[in-house]
């Protein structure tokens, strides 16, 4: 924070089983440009314990109600308000640009679906897993807890895929007649991604390009090799350095 309202304020969200400093480079570089930034822990993350059980409690009301809070800070810190997230971080910040007047709103590789469902099974998949007991699976099941950084958690939740699915396909429904409350849309997506659903993620994009023909758009990462998280900045092969500039334009274009 500059200690005082800014023309501009940034909240940056964070993604499933990840913490605030998955965006720690992205908010320090929009700060050096005089920007408040806002990068807040979403509910049931950042616990001490990386195998804290805390994920399998999360529901989508806690996150309709985080969200809310958010920009109502943003908007106590800044005359206009940008919002961006990457994977869940990615579909609330989208969520934000369906039913809140900010000024930008740039999704990341948001979360939809998972890339290997089907759009069409995605729905019964994940009411099915809520029916089941929650279980915890490993992001890596070779290494295990000693995957990811010290600042996020190495498993996810079955039961928090699926409430986070359960936004995903309001927001889509709602995409259809509704116009995005956000006066511009970038969506950024990953070609070679592995685990966020890219078609799903088109289906948005068309259904808000139909209402704000000229102010939705489609940026396109391509020359990577097969990933995910392209935000944190100690991912292998350099990723987070090659993407931060198209993503900081993004977030914050220099007209």
């Amino acid at each position: 924070m500059h200690g005082e309202r800014t023309a501009r304020s940034v909240v940056l969200l964070h993604g499933l089983s990840a913490s605030p400093a998955q965006f720690e480079r992205v908010a320090a570089d929009l700060y050096e440009r005089g920007h408040n930034v806002i990068v807040p822990r979403l509910p049931r993350h950042g616990h001490a314990d990386r195998l804290s059980p805390a994920l399998e409690r999360l529901r989508a009301e806690d996150l309709y109600k985080a969200v809310v809070e958010y920009v109502t800070i943003a908007r106590e810190l800044g005359d206009r308000v940008t919002v961006a997230g990457f994977s869940l971080g990615g579909l609330l910040a989208a969520w934000i640009g369906q039913h809140f007047e900010v000024e930008r709103c740039v999704p990341i590789a948001p979360f939809f679906g998972v890339a290997l469902i089907p759009n069409r099974l995605m729905n019964t998949v994940a009411e099915r897993l809520l029916r089941l007991p929650n279980r915890f699976l490993w992001w890596n099941p070779i290494l295990r807890d000693r995957h990811i950084a010290a600042c996020g958690y190495p498993r996810y939740a079955t039961h928090a895929i699926a409430q986070s699915y359960r936004m995903a396909r309001a927001l889509l429904d709602e995409a259809l007649t509704e116009c995005p409350g956000a006066q511009h849309v970038t969506i950024v997506t990953n070609a070679a991604e592995v685990a966020v659903n890219n078609h799903a993620i088109r289906r948005l994009y068309r259904r808000w390009q139909r209402h704000r023909p000229d102010t939705v758009e489609l940026s396109v990462l391509t020359g990577l090799p097969l990933s995910h998280d392209i935000v944190t900045p100690e991912r292998p092969w350099r990723l987070a350095d090659r993407v931060h500039p198209t993503l900081l334009s993004a977030i914050d274009p220099q007209i």
